[in-house]
């Protein structure tokens, strides 16, 4: 169980993997290393060496506390990365992650060969996303099994909700999510503004909207694609925001023939 350090964290990650090319793997909001792509890992370990940073407020990784910044959380992440990896890695980040990845690629780019940007966005201060945000922490301090609920209602795609069943979606009350800590995640999404740092990214950057996603709209996406000079873009039409959780063949897919182009 690796830690590495940042000058105010105590970061933990977790590695796999026999050696091969590296791969480190971002989470968001509420997630950790091993609930957002323990679905995946298994995959990417079969022919890499795979880094999974847990960001503050998940897993073991330990900070001093107060409000966190974009750019704290990817010091942390680079700081994993320097640790796990021999050299330049290709980085993978969803949600709260693609934003904290792409702030890595552009302040530190000697450790990023190539990158995915998954259901990202550039800034929180639009009206929508503004209000998204304030509902989710007065959700988080009001009700909780509220919050899994509003969560889970646009989080997952209706197609995907369906196919939960009754049972599934009551097990999903019935889980210990979020953690505690949450609420500095949902404070460090709210102030997202990375619009300054995406003209610094030059490592060949793929974009990946999700077209039903009504927790990170894809116009974020969009957004992401414009700023980021020669990036590429690709959308999942029929997916939400987590849908990629329940059946990551699509995800898989775009990365593969990505990371291994030259």
């Amino acid at each position: 169980m690796p830690f590495t350090a940042t000058s105010d964290a105590r970061v933990h990650y977790l590695l796999d993997g026999t050696g091969g090319p590296a791969v480190a793997l971002v989470h968001g909001v509420g997630g950790d290393a091993e609930k957002v792509f323990g679905n995946v890992v298994g995959h990417f370990a079969a022919t890499r060496t795979v880094i999974r940073p847990n960001l503050s407020g998940s897993g073991e990784t330990t900070d001093s506390g107060g409000q966190l910044s974009i750019e704290e959380l990817a010091d942390q992440v680079a700081a994993a990365i320097e640790d796990g990896a021999d050299g330049p890695v290709d980085l993978l980040g969803f949600s709260l992650g693609a934003v904290v990845s792409a702030v890595v690629a552009a302040t530190r780019p000697e450790l990023v060969r190539r990158l995915i940007l998954l259901a990202g966005w550039t800034d929180s201060s639009t009206p929508r996303n503004k209000y998204y945000f304030d509902t989710w922490r007065r959700l988080l301090d009001l009700d909780r099994e509220a919050l899994k609920r509003f969560s889970a209602l646009t989080g997952f795609s209706p197609t995907t909700l369906d196919l939960f069943g009754h049972e599934g979606l009551a097990a999903s009350l019935a889980d210990e999510w979020p953690p505690p800590s949450i609420s500095r995640q949902i404070d460090a999404g709210a102030q997202v503004d990375i619009l300054d740092h995406l003209p610094n990214i030059t490592a060949p950057t793929m974009v990946v909207g999700l077209g039903r996603d009504n927790m990170i709209p894809v116009e974020g996406s969009h957004r992401l694609t414009e700023a980021i000079q020669g990036s590429q873009y690709i959308e999942l039409p029929d997916d939400g925001h987590m849908d990629w959780f329940v059946d990551p063949s699509a995800v898989i897919k775009i990365a593969d023939e990505f990371f291994s182009a030259t």
